[in-house]
């Protein structure tokens, strides 16, 4: 990954050797039933990177990985689903004690430890057909189980070490074979990439974690990363210029302490993804002028200038394969259309060449031809960039790959038709001429194929072509309609997964680690002739030096626009000081400013309606007379909600009597009973206000049939002995009250009694 300097790019205001711990200190209404730690062992104070895994070498990844992938084997050996997993009895005999287990580790890669693990499983699943669907269920397994504990992490750490901890958990570079046996690196090391680490994020997306991209947690991270809160250098698979002299570690970035001209900002997610909107508005828009005027005759200044744009537009969307790699690259919503562009662009430009080279102006009217091909992937690109998060689009993405699927197989199979109607027709008919048919007639177009049917042989032709027919139109059409219908459901019922799944995508594809990207189109390419030999000739230091001043010298304007915008809206100073203080990270905060320095459009939207005030109550906030008024338990709420899910830490809240506007109105009695001591709460009590539940849940949790039979059976014994208990009393009251002669009668009345008890049915076994 190149050379590591000594200097960092930010400085930590505490010292390097202290030691940091984390003191909780929640507000009241969101103290959970169960007590947090009071410390988390990690160290914040240390600087963590995604690039390599330097700070956390001490980590035994590869044994957790191997423990996580035995546990998870010794629970799951049957199919269960996803909402099997989250069953009530699951989730205590199974779920909750593997997430104790490891939480209790207090390790930042069992995350990323349980997600290789999904990632194996799944990998399992789709080459080991006998047991599919149980390594389906360990890698549902394992995503749970993540998801669970990072919402640990989430909820044991408050204020702006929250949003650290999570960082360093989803964001730190970890080696699948870090801190294995020496044996085990000897015999993998030819395979092993070096200084190659991945984020637990990447790994979430590669195994396409849904479940575990959606969570709260998550999103959190996703969110700071995309709004550039959250900033470090990411590893990359390959460099066209690499510049690692500098790497930043895993921060929380404050443009007040930053440099004004900060080319970091560049590759911020939410930057980036503005650049390229508007990279690529300049694309469409030189496309269809040079489109507009073509002429293969000659070469004009707009078609030049069209050609280096394209150029540098399509090496940026390469480089952003090498990357992340071309399984992260695809998982983009636009990604396909981006590759078409490019396929089209390149022919276009070899036929350009070859045509201008020989002077042959066919060639030249072909690459014309096969650029006019670009327009129905270019228009709806712009719409695919500017809607990213309408289902249609997320369908229209999802289902593409199913249409292209079943269109292969069903050409592959029909092939055998085209060959029969060819060797039957004897050179009547040309191959191309029956092609055009059979697609009229799957299609629904057009009858030709079945009226020239009988030209190929009287009974043969007609009987292929109407089995064609069937099976094209009826049969195979049923299924494409079937299966994408199917894929839209899908969607449909879980499409809030899917939009932050894209989101997470966009997120860690707009993190770029390459020099390239620093560059805009086309001065990439001017980056590409003139950095990479220099590289050779010059230092790392002076490498860099040389690179950060044509970045800011080509980005001038942009880098103070984005100075003066994160410094007076997004980052302002009233905005950051509630930031530092809250207790979760909203990035709705650095996405929206003061309502003083807010947008024309916000004022002239809300100024022309009557509803303003429905957004300005939020943002206001409410003084400390109305807190204490909206914190004063009423009745309802101090015998639903707060006695059933709140702790009594003094004895002072336990011990005073209830007010007059408590008991209704009426008077408080002069000496009022002292209330008992209250037990603290924990998390079983949880299930004590909701009528019935408790009992449900001892029913499910005894619901076997052994249970069952045993609870009759001792229900039958406790009646048995009741009656019993019953009758000698009865003796024993006849005995004290009877004559002499009496008790052999008494005697006879019990054995009787007795041998009937002997034959009820509650008493065989």
């Amino acid at each position: 990954m190149g050379d590591r300097p000594p200097e960092r790019t930010t400085a930590r205001p505490a010292p390097p050797s202290r030691q940091r711990s984390l003191r909780i200190e929640e507000p009241a209404e969101r103290r959970p039933l169960l007590p947090h730690r009071v410390t988390f062992s990690h160290e914040l104070d240390r600087e963590v990177f995604s690039c390599y895994a330097s700070r956390t070498s001490h980590l035994p990844v590869y044994t957790n990985i191997h423990r996580i992938r035995r546990d998870i084997l010794s629970v799951v050996e049957d199919y269960l689903s996803l909402d099997q997993l989250r069953d009530v009895r699951i989730n205590i005999s199974v779920v909750r004690p593997l997430v104790d287990k490891l939480y209790e580790q207090d390790d930042i890669s069992i995350v990323y430890c349980l997600l290789v693990n999904r990632a194996q499983f799944l990998n399992e699943q789709a080459h080991l057909k006998n047991r599919a669907n149980v390594n389906f269920t360990r890698a549902m397994l394992c995503e749970l189980v993540a998801t669970r504990i990072l919402r640990r992490f989430n909820e044991d750490n408050e204020g702006p070490e929250n949003l650290m901890v999570l960082a360093h958990i989803l964001i730190a570079g970890f080696e699948p074979f870090q801190n294995a046996p020496q044996e085990v690196r000897s015999e993998v090391e030819s395979s092993l990439s070096l200084n190659k680490t991945l984020p637990a994020l990447e790994v979430a997306i590669l195994s396409e974690s849904r479940l575990f991209l959606s969570s709260t947690s998550c999103q959190k991270v996703v969110d700071a990363i995309y709004v550039g809160q959250i900033i470090y250098t990411p590893s990359s698979y390959m460099d066209f210029i690499s510049d690692h002299y500098k790497q930043r570690p895993i921060s929380l970035y404050d443009p007040r302490q930053a440099p004004l001209l900060n080319q970091y900002r560049l590759v911020v997610p939410r930057t980036r993804n503005i650049l390229e909107i508007s990279q690529f508005v300049i694309l469409l828009g030189l496309y269809l002028s040079f489109m507009a005027e073509r002429d293969p005759s000659q070469v004009s200044i707009l078609e030049i200038c069209f050609v280096i744009y394209s150029m540098g537009w399509v090496l940026d969307q390469f480089a952003t394969i090498l990357e992340h790699g071309w399984r992260v690259y695809t998982q983009n919503l636009w990604s396909f259309l981006d590759v078409t562009y490019a396929v089209i662009y390149w022919v276009y430009l070899f036929l350009r060449i070859f045509g201008l080279k020989t002077g042959r102006l066919g060639l030249g009217q072909q690459a014309m031809d096969v650029l006019a091909m670009g327009a129905p992937v270019l228009i709806p690109r712009l719409a695919f960039n500017l809607l990213s998060d309408n289902l249609v689009f997320l369908s229209l993405r999802s289902m593409m790959s199913d249409f292209a699927l079943l269109t292969a197989l069903a050409g592959w199979c029909f092939f055998g038709f085209l060959l029969s109607l060819v060797w039957l027709g004897d050179g009547k008919f040309s191959a191309v001429t029956i092609s055009k048919w059979m697609i009229y007639i799957w299609f629904g177009l057009d009858g030709s194929g079945i009226h020239y049917s009988t030209e190929f042989h009287q009974l043969l032709g007609p009987a292929l072509m109407v089995t064609f027919a069937f099976l094209g139109n009826t049969l195979f059409l049923t299924i494409l309609v079937s299966m994408l219908s199917t894929t839209f459901s899908k969607l449909v019922a879980d499409s809030t997964a899917e939009i932050q799944f894209r989101r997470a995508v966009l997120t860690l594809e707009g993190v770029k680690g390459d020099a390239i990207f620093a560059y805009q189109p086309p001065f990439n390419l001017l980056a590409i002739f003139f950095l990479i030999p220099l590289k050779f000739i010059v230092s790392p230091r002076w490498f860099h030096k040389i690179h950060v001043f044509f970045v800011r010298l080509l980005n001038l304007p942009l880098l103070l626009l984005i100075a003066i915008i994160e410094r007076r809206i997004a980052w302002s100073a009233d905005r950051a000081r509630k930031l530092s203080t809250a207790s979760t990270f909203k990035p709705s905060v650095l996405r929206r400013g003061s309502k003083s320095r807010a947008w024309f459009w916000d004022k002239w939207r809300w100024s022309i309606t009557s509803h303003s005030d429905l957004e300005t109550v939020f943002e206001v906030p409410p003084p400390d007379s109305v807190l204490t008024e909206i914190n004063t338990d009423d009745a309802l709420t101090r015998h639903l909600i707060r006695r059933q899910f709140t702790r009594h830490n003094t004895l002072e809240g336990a011990s005073q009597p209830p007010t007059e506007e408590e008991l209704g109105g009426v008077p408080a009695p002069a000496t009022a009973p002292k209330p008992p001591k209250l037990k603290p709460l924990n998390r079983r009590d949880s299930i004590a206000p909701f009528p019935g539940l408790k009992a449900e849940l001892r029913g499910l949790l005894s619901e076997s049939d052994e249970v069952s039979d045993i609870t009759a059976r001792l229900e039958a014994l406790e009646e048995s002995t009741q009656r019993i208990e019953a009758m000698l009393g009865r003796i024993a009251d006849g005995m004290i009250g009877s004559e002499i002669g009496e008790p052999h009668a008494h005697a006879a009345r019990w054995a009787t009694s007795l041998s009937e008890d002997e034959h009820s049915p509650g008493e065989e076994d």
